[in-house]
C-alpha cells in the first residue's frame, strides 16, 4: 500500500509517503531543505509509532565526511545534503517494492525497499550512482539508518530500551544476552550543552569471510513501554557493521556491509557507475517474541524454493564423535546398514574420503576419491547407500586449495585471493577467488563430475579458514575485492542449485562461523556447531532459531553405545526440534540402543510438518551457557512443542507460556517414551508448566502441549462407569 500526503508542521510544508504491506507500513518524510527520513512505523493491530528522524541514506565519501566528525555510519555530509528527486512503487509476485531517488551534488542514491505479503519486515538496500564528471570514492554506504525512539518522548529517550545481541565462537555458537541500552554503553553525556550530537555508538563488526565468527549480524531492540520491538539481520556472507547510536533527540539503528574504517573497503565510482549496498532485513512487532516471529516469517518468505525446505530429510553423517574424518569401506558399510535400519534418509560421507596419505588437510582441492581407503572404489560404498534406500552425500570444502595440492600450481595465480602479488595462505590452505573464471570452472567441474559419477543428493559444504580482510588484486581496495568474491560465491551457489534443483546443500563453517542469511537463504540446512560435548550442546541448539528458521537448524544428535539410556536420550532430544542430524557408532549399539535412535527418528519425521511452520519461544528465557536447565519451545498449531534439558541443579523447573494463559492444556510426552516419566503440572491461570525430573541429573525430555477445546454444555448428563 502507498499513500502520498502532506501536512503543516508549524509553517513548514512536509511531503510524506506511507508504504508497506498488510502487516507493516513505514512513513517517510522530506522537505526542500531536508533529506528523506523514516518518521513512523505502523504494525498491524498497534498504534502508530513516531520515530526519531535522521537521514535514511547515509553515504560516506573521501571528499565529504561526517558532520560532526565521528566514526559512525550516520551523520554523513552527503546524508544531510540529500534531497528528494522522485520515487516509484512496483508489485512483483505479490511483493511490494519502493524506490526513492535523492541527490546530493554529484551523488545520487536510491533507497530500495521490499515488503513481502504477510510479513512484518522490510528488506533494504541503497544504490549509489556517480552523476558527476569526476571519480567518486566511497568509504561506506549504510543499507538502513532509522530512529527507533519516539521524538516526542518525555525525559530519557533510551530509558526502558533493551538490546538482545549475540556472539559466537567455534564450539560456542549463539550466546545471546539482553542488556539495557541506558547504562555503561550509553551513559548520560549532557551533550545538549554543546549543541552537537554525540560521536560514538555501540557497534558490532565482522571482517573477513567468517560472517558469524564472533559478533552476530542479527539483533533486537525493544521497549515494553513504547510497545515496539525492532529486529534486524544483515544478509551478507562477508564483512559487515551494525550500530546503535544515541543523539540528543533520540536513538537510531544503522546497518551496513563492509566499510573503510572496519574492513578496508573503498570503492571508486567512475562517472555514471553505480554501487549497491548489501541487503538487510528489519522486522517490527509489539514485543521481542513477536518480532522474532516476524523475522522468522521473513526468513521463510525469502528462502530459495527447495523441496527439502519442508521435507527436512533425516541425515546421518559419519563424522561427529564417530569416524572423525577417517572413513574407509570397512568402517562405512556397517554404519550404512545400521543407519538405514534406524530410518535415516540421507547418508553423508564426511571428511577424508579423498585422502590417500593419512594427512589430507594441506592437500585438498582435487576432490578425487582415495584408492587406499576404498580398495573397491568409492562407488562400492555409494552403491551400498543407494541399495539401502538412502540418498548419498559427500563432504566438500570447495573454496580452498591445500598448499601441497597439485592444483595450487595448476590454477593461475589470479584464481586465488592475493595481497601485494602473493597468494594468501591460512592454516596451510590457499583461498580461491570466486571472481575468477578459472576458480569457478574448477568447482563446477568438481560438482558436475561428482554428481554424474555418484548420483549425489547431498553435499556438506564446509569452510574452515578465514582469509582476512580481502584481496587487492583487480580491486579498488582489499575490502572491495572481498565483497566481489563474496558475491561471486553466492552466484556460484545459485548456479549449482539451478543445475541441480533437488540437491540438498548443508551450510557448515567450522560449525557455524558463516551462518548469515545470504548463505541460509540459499541452502537447505545449517550445522549449528562442531561441539563434541553432548552436555554443552543444548545451549547452542536452544538459541539457534534466533539466527535461522527452526527447520534449518541441524544440531548434532550423536548417541554412543557407551552411553546409558538417559545420556543417549539427552543427545537425541538436542536435535529433535530442528533438522534431525544423526551421528554415532550405530553399528556397535545393542538392538535396544538402536531402537531408541529409531524411535527418535520416527518422532522427528512425525514432527517435521509442525516444525516447518513453527515459531520459536524460550520458556526459560534466553539460554545461557552455564544454565542448569534449558528449554526451547516451538509454537505449533493448537499448542506448543517444548524440549527441556536438565544439566544438574534442582530437580524441578517452571516454564512460562504466556500465550497459553487461560487455556486448558494437555501435556503429553513426545520423546523418550521408554524412560521414567517426568512429572508435569499445568497452571492455566499463569500459563506455567511445572516440571519435575526423575532419576539422572543429566537428562532431557520433549513434550507436546495441546490446547483442549472448551467444553460445550449440551444439557445432557453423562455418567461413566
Amino acid at each position: 500500500m502507498t499513500t502520498m500526503q502532506s501536512g503543516l508542521e508549524g509553517a513548514v510544508f512536509v511531503p510524506s509517503l506511507t508504504w508497506g504491506n498488510d502487516q507493516v507500513t513505514l512513513t517517510f518524510a522530506w522537505g526542500d531543505d531536508s533529506p528523506v527520513s523514516c518518521v513512523a512505523v505502523d504494525v498491524l493491530g498497534q498504534e502508530t509509532t513516531r520515530l526519531y528522524e535522521l537521514p535514511f541514506a547515509e553515504v560516506l565519501t573521501v571528499d565529504s565526511g561526517h558532520r560532526p566528525a565521528s566514526g559512525r555510519l550516520a551523520h554523513t555530509e552527503h546524508g544531510a545534503r540529500m534531497r528528494y528527486f522522485d520515487h516509484r512503487v512496483d508489485e512483483i509476485d505479490g511483493a511490494h517494492t519502493l524506490v526513492i531517488r535523492q541527490r546530493s551534488g554529484d551523488v545520487e542514491t536510491q533507497i530500495i525497499l521490499t515488503a513481502r505479503p504477510g510479513v512484518a519486515a522490510v528488506t533494504s538496500r541503497i544504490a549509489v550512482t556517480n552523476v558527476g564528471i569526476n571519480a567518486l570514492v566511497l568509504r561506506s554506504v549504510a543499507s538502513w539508518v532509522a530512529g527507533f525512539t519516539d521524538p516526542h518522548h518525555q525525559g530519557d529517550a533510551l530509558a526502558g530500551w533493551n538490546r538482545v545481541t549475540g556472539v559466537s565462537d567455534w564450539l560456542g555458537e549463539g550466546r545471546w544476552t539482553r542488556t539495557p541500552l541506558r547504562g555503561p554503553d550509553f551513559v548520560s553525556l549532557a551533550e545538549h550543552l554543546t549543541g552537537h550530537n554525540p560521536r560514538g555508538s555501540y557497534s558490532a563488526v565482522s571482517t573477513g569471510t567468517w560472517s558469524t565468527g564472533h559478533h552476530l549480524p542479527t539483533g533486537i531492540i525493544s521497549s515494553s513501554s513504547a510497545g515496539l520491538a525492532v529486529a534486524w539481520q544483515i544478509e551478507h556472507n562477508g564483512a559487515w557493521r551494525w550500530e546503535i547510536g544515541e543523539d540528543t533527540d533520540g536513538g537510531y539503528l544503522a546497518l551496513s556491509g563492509p566499510t573503510d574504517a572496519d574492513s578496508g573497503w573503498t570503492r571508486v565510482l567512475s562517472p555514471a557507475e553505480s554501487f549497491t549496498s548489501v541487503p538487510v532485513a528489519v522486522a517490527f512487532a509489539a514485543d521481542e517474541e513477536r518480532v522474532v516471529h516476524a523475522l522468522t516469517d521473513h526468513r521463510r518468505a525469502s528462502r530459495r524454493a527447495h523441496i527439502d525446505n519442508a521435507a527436512m530429510s533425516v541425515v546421518f553423517n559419519d563424522y561427529m564423535n564417530t569416524l572423525d574424518g577417517d572413513p574407509t569401506t570397512e568402517k562405512l558399510l556397517p554404519l550404512i546398514e545400521a543407519a538405514a535400519q534406524v530410518g535415516a534418509e540421507v547418508f553423508c560421507i564426511d571428511a577424508g574420503w579423498y585422502d590417500n596419505s593419512g594427512h589430507w588437510w594441506d592437500t585438498v582441492g582435487e576432490w578425487t576419491p582415495s584408492t587406499t581407503r576404498f580398495p573397491g572404489g568409492l562407488s562400492e560404498v555409494i552403491d551400498a547407500i543407494h541399495r539401502a534406500g538412502m540418498v548419498p552425500g559427500l563432504w566438500l570444502e570447495p573454496e580452498v586449495i591445500g598448499v601441497r595440492s597439485p592444483l595450487a600450481e595448476k590454477l593461475p595465480a589470479e584464481a586465488f585471493l592475493q595481497r601485494n602479488g602473493q597468494r594468501i595462505a591460512e592454516h596451510d590452505r590457499y583461498h580461491l577467488d570466486m571472481r575468477h573464471p578459472a576458480a569457478r570452472a574448477h568447482l563446477d567441474d568438481v560438482i558436475d563430475r561428482l554428481m554424474a559419477e555418484y548420483r549425489l543428493g547431498f553435499i556438506k559444504m564446509d569452510y574452515n579458514i578465514n582469509p582476512g580482510p580481502g584481496t587487492d588484486h583487480a580491486a579498488d581496495s582489499v575490502g572491495d575485492g572481498l565483497l566481489g568474491h563474496n558475491r561471486a560465491v553466492l552466484a556460484w551457489l545459485d548456479g549449482v542449485l539451478d543445475r541441480y534443483p533437488e540437491l540438498i546443500i548443508e551450510n557448515c563453517s567450522s560449525g557455524a562461523m558463516r551462518m548469515d542469511y545470504a548463505m541460509l537463504s540459499r541452502l537447505a540446512m545449517q550445522s549449528t556447531s562442531d561441539q563434541q560435548d553432548f552436555r554443552l550442546y543444548p545451549a547452542i541448539a536452544a538459541s539457534a532459531p534466533l539466527s535461522m528458521v527452526p527447520e534449518q537448524a541441524a544440531s548434532w544428535a550423536y548417541p554412543q553405545p557407551e552411553m546409558d539410556a538417559e545420556a543417549s536420550a539427552f543427545c537425541l532430544v538436542t536435535g529433535l526440534l530442528g533438522r534431525f542430524y544423526v551421528s554415532g557408532h550405530l553399528n556397535r549399539m545393542t538392538p535396544l540402543q538402536r531402537g531408541q535412535v529409531a524411535a527418535a527418528i520416527s518422532v522427528a519425521k512425525d514432527l517435521r510438518k509442525d516444525i516447518a511452520s513453527s515459531y520459536p519461544s524460550w520458556p526459560l528465557g534466553l539460554p545461557s551457557w552455564d544454565d542448569t536447565w534449558l528449554s526451547l519451545g516451538l509454537h505449533v498449531p493448537a499448542g506448543e512443542l517444548v524440549s527441556v534439558w536438565r544439566r544438574g541443579g534442582q530437580d524441578s523447573v517452571s516454564l512460562s507460556f504466556p500465550h497459553l494463559v487461560g487455556n486448558d492444556v494437555e501435556v503429553t510426552p513426545v520423546f523418550p517414551l521408554d524412560l521414567p516419566a517426568w512429572h508435569t503440572e499445568w497452571s492455566a491461570e499463569t500459563g506455567t508448566l511445572h516440571v519435575r525430573a526423575t532419576g539422572m541429573s543429566i537428562a532431557a525430555r520433549t513434550f507436546r502441549l495441546s490446547v483442549r477445546p472448551p467444553e460445550v454444555d449440551t444439557g445432557v448428563s453423562t455418567r461413566s462407569h
